[in-house]
């Protein structure tokens, strides 16, 4: 424990905080949440609810999904046959449950000498807290950034990319969120299925496809590629999620910017109408765009709504313990358990900037 003196552990509100400038001792927590912890529960996390298919557990530790594969087919029978016995064959997905959390204190004269309240003030930048881990752990998950904090990519840091291949996302070890097709599968073959007549190689393309422009760029045939590969395996491809550098370079591309105009007015009727007097892009190609700081400047996402890509198994949601740092001192402990994996790996496309 840390020595309770005029030196006291960094993080622990006192009266001595005076609000600097730059933060520091001057940084305001939450100091109880007993209260509170109702409001967390009812706080809306998009990301969860636009990416994720939520699942609990009563089990600790990493967790095992099972998911049937298409095993079974008709055949013909003839007259006075039986048709054979079939069953169905099944594949694992794990997902890494793992712990976050924060913990806070503060003095019993800070809360008696305060201006402010405290409470309220922390509660509200909690909530936006645990919107911003949330969101950055499900964006940086799904479109397989690469981060040694929150270990999404490929072996605790590297970002997923078109050769990336389907035996290391598949690999526990080396992907723990999983991901989309990679490169190298085969078709009827671990999460690769034969789907109507599309032919094998669309149906083993890698789901990264690459766009050698900068950060930032969009190129349409991209698009257009991603919703073939996504296509090929059934689904719909709806949605286009994007930065905010990608918006802008979609906004600056000649369509837009370059609209038709008569006295000053854009002519009525045409596609770009709407979007160059207002600057809002409601599709492309039927797409209905997304935009979000949170999605990478070098990364934007193609994939069908109606399918959650990743599973969200929570183990223990967002709880609240009183803690005891030391005489004088109120704390709290703030912590939830999850996990997060890509588990529809065919109905998605993440296409990345390499220039």
């Amino acid at each position: 424990m840390a020595a309770l003196n005029s030196n006291l552990a960094p993080g622990v509100l006192t009266t001595l905080n005076t609000g600097a400038v730059d933060g520091g001792v001057g940084e305001r927590v939450l100091i109880d949440y007993k209260d509170a912890i109702q409001d967390y529960k009812v706080v809306d996390l998009p990301a969860l609810s636009m990416f994720c298919e939520p699942m609990t557990t009563e089990t600790g530790g990493d967790i095992d999904i099972t998911f049937a594969k298409p095993s079974m087919g008709m055949e013909e029978i003839g007259e006075g046959n039986t048709p054979k016995y079939q069953h169905t064959n099944l594949r694992s997905e794990r997902v890494s449950v793992d712990e976050w959390g924060l913990a806070v204190g503060v003095t019993r004269r800070m809360i008696e000498d305060s201006r402010f309240n405290e409470v309220e003030m922390a509660l509200n930048e909690a909530r936006r807290a645990v919107d911003r881990h949330v969101t950055k752990n499900v964006v940086y998950g799904l479109l397989g950034v690469g981060d040694s904090t929150l270990k999404t990519g490929v072996s605790g840091g590297t970002s997923i990319t078109a050769s990336t291949t389907e035996t290391v996302i598949t690999t526990f070890a080396d992907a723990q969120y999983g991901g989309f097709l990679g490169s190298g599968g085969t078709v009827n073959s671990g999460r690769i299925y034969s789907y109507g007549n599309t032919n094998d190689a669309t149906l083993t393309g890698s789901h990264y496809v690459e766009d050698t422009g900068a950060a930032g760029n969009v190129t349409l045939s991209k698009i257009t590629d991603s919703m073939e590969l996504i296509g090929g395996h059934g689904y719909n491809p709806t949605a286009l999620l994007i930065s905010p550098a990608h918006y802008k370079t979609i906004l600056n591309m000649a369509d837009f910017t370059t609209a038709t105009a008569n006295e000053n007015r854009y002519v009525l009727d045409t596609p770009v109408e709407r979007t160059s007097i207002t600057g809002l892009i409601g599709s492309i190609y039927g797409l209905r765009v997304y935009v979000n700081a949170w999605c990478p400047p070098d990364r934007y996402f193609v994939w069908d709504e109606s399918v959650k890509p990743m599973a969200y198994v929570e183990r223990r949601p967002l709880t609240v313990e009183e803690a005891n740092p030391g005489f004088g001192i109120v704390g709290s402990y703030m912590s939830m358990r999850y996990g997060l994996k890509v588990t529809n790996p065919s109905s998605g496309v993440v296409i990345y900037n390499s220039g």
